[in-house]
């Protein structure tokens, strides 16, 4: 049995009564813990044991994203990516970017990197993967019409500049996201979010508008 935990505290506190014989658990979790960011069905989980379990579930979309700045909305897009479970995460240009955003669930999230957009084209049309722009470029189709394939790249471009031209060039297709009021665009956090979750609603539940 667990303890129920604090009101203050996330999480569940050590394990009470005879530990469980499953070698998915971690020893120290059980013994002091666990105070971590994760579903209920992962307490005590070791790291390797949680991500194995989520290879298994995977979706086969994945999300790719331009880093030629600091962009603290990199790390939003890994957390995200990882809430709605693709497949893996491509950085695009620089290899560091800013993790405080992630919230440490790129620990779960296979990232890669790619040294530019060129890099990143090539590897997708290796595994047959088509690259999808989610901008408000002129000739952008709407996603809320569009059909999404089920495997394929969402690709965003960084905050404030969006997708650079050897990006766009590089898309077999250019999403936008209906907009409603004064400003040209949205949050690439947010964008990349609501894509995910059209996804989501299309090959997870079957709706394709």
């Amino acid at each position: 049995m667990t303890v129920e935990s604090d009101d203050a505290l996330v999480g569940v506190g050590p394990w009470v009564g005879e530990w469980p014989s499953d070698d998915r658990l971690d020893p120290d979790l059980l013994e002091q813990g666990d105070r971590r960011n994760v579903v209920d069905r992962y307490r005590y989980w070791r790291l390797e044991a949680i991500v194995d379990d989520l290879d298994q579930r995977r979706h086969p979309f994945h999300v790719a994203i331009e880093n030629f700045g600091h962009d603290f909305n990199i790390g939003s897009v890994v957390r995200t990516a990882n809430a709605f479970l693709a497949e893996e995460v491509h950085i695009v240009g620089r290899r560091r970017w800013n993790r405080r955003g992630a919230m440490v669930t790129d620990r779960y999230q296979h990232v890669r990197h790619h040294e530019d957009a060129a890099g990143l084209a090539a590897w997708a049309a290796e595994h047959d993967l088509p690259l999808i722009g989610i901008d408000n470029l002129p000739g952008a189709v709407p996603l809320e019409t569009a059909d999404l394939p089920r495997s394929c790249i969402l690709m965003f471009g960084q905050e404030g500049d969006g997708l650079t031209p050897m990006a766009w060039e590089s898309c077999s297709a250019v999403l936008s996201i209906a907009q409603f009021g004064s400003t040209r665009s949205i949050n690439v956090g947010a964008a990349a979010a609501i894509a995910m979750h059209a996804w989501v609603r299309r090959h997870v539940y079957g709706q394709v508008t």
